[in-house]
């Protein structure tokens, strides 16, 4: 199986908001800035929200106050991004309930969620946090998770990227999976950014009894670019449809040797931001995340999008 096709353009609804969960503006700055920046990327709205977990109990006058600061809080923020990014859009909303709860129910009417991470800088990690990851596990829009690190005033840095470099879209392929939904997400961002999409596809040694080699068979140098060979038209034969859609868009195809995870962080220096999938299992408890989308999620340092797909 390969890639499902592309969506026709035009497939989306350019109307629908950009949604970004703000926890505090020290917290969720950075998020909340690169949100407004992609709003108006979308040409779309851009919506802050912020849950805090009412109960019912407790004193009513201190929850109506509490409620009052958020309110003021989200208030002050959206003044912050109208001055900072032109021509944004900007609504707030204060919901009560627990936090990813809240999130999934209002991640259905809009386009994307961008969710703000305490990062540790640099390639050491992400402490990404339990709301964040059971909502990026459930949730059925795509999400963004943003370092709390990165610079809050976009003009100020370009997520870290080199400033002779052009920022990328990096996006990890595996050209035997359908994940129609993930390139289709990849190649709009770059095409809206005017930026190359660096596809990356870590291909490993497949198991022997694929292949029938007898028990501890290392592979010649030999053996090794044949199946770099395959995996190099596999991705190539993946990636045409996207090419004929997106004549405009550089493509830069990157086959390595080694783990889908590995690879995609190695290709880190220049990316403005990730794109991982997420299969949509139906079984299960808890956040569904595969490896490879919970490794980046925790050690990359630009923004990871996870989008999920059948």
């Amino acid at each position: 199986m390969v890639p499902t096709d592309p969506e026709p353009a035009g497939g989306t609804a350019m109307n629908r908001p950009v949604l970004a969960a703000i926890d505090t503006p020290e917290r969720s700055g950075a998020a909340a800035h690169w949100a407004a920046a992609e709003a108006l990327r979308r040409g779309a709205p851009l919506r802050l929200l912020h849950a805090w977990p009412n109960s019912g109990n407790g004193d009513q006058l201190l929850l109506a106050d509490l409620r009052e600061a958020a309110r003021r809080m989200l208030d002050g923020l959206a003044d912050e991004l109208r001055a900072a990014h032109p021509g944004v859009e900007v609504a707030t909303s204060v919901v009560a309930g627990a936090a990813v709860d809240a999130l999934l129910r209002a991640a259905t009417e809009c386009e994307l969620l961008v969710l703000g991470t305490r990062g540790l800088g640099g390639f050491h990690g992400l402490l990404v946090g339990s709301v964040s990851l059971s909502t990026v596990g459930r949730c059925d829009t795509p999400v963004v998770l943003v370092r709390a690190e990165m610079p809050p005033n976009p003009r100020a840095a370009q997520h870290a990227v080199p400033r002779d470099a052009v920022p990328e879209v990096v996006v990890g392929l595996d050209p035997q999976v359908p994940a129609g939904p993930v390139l289709d997400f990849a190649f709009e961002e770059a095409a809206r950014r005017g930026a190359p999409v660096h596809v990356v596809h870590g291909w490993e040694t497949p198991p022997t009894y694929n292949y029938g080699y007898a028990a501890g068979w290392v592979p010649s140098q030999e053996d090794r670019r044949l199946l770099e060979t395959l995996a190099t038209r596999l991705v190539s034969d993946a990636l045409a449809p996207w090419r004929e859609k997106y004549p405009q868009v550089l493509v830069v195809e990157d086959v390595r040797a080694g783990g889908a995870a590995g690879a995609l962080v190695d290709a880190a220096g220049e990316a403005a931001l990730f794109v991982v999938g997420r299969r949509d299992r139906s079984l299960g408890v808890g956040p569904r995340l595969g490896p490879v989308a919970h490794a980046v999620i925790h050690h990359a340092p630009a923004p990871v999008a996870v989008v999920p797909h059948a």
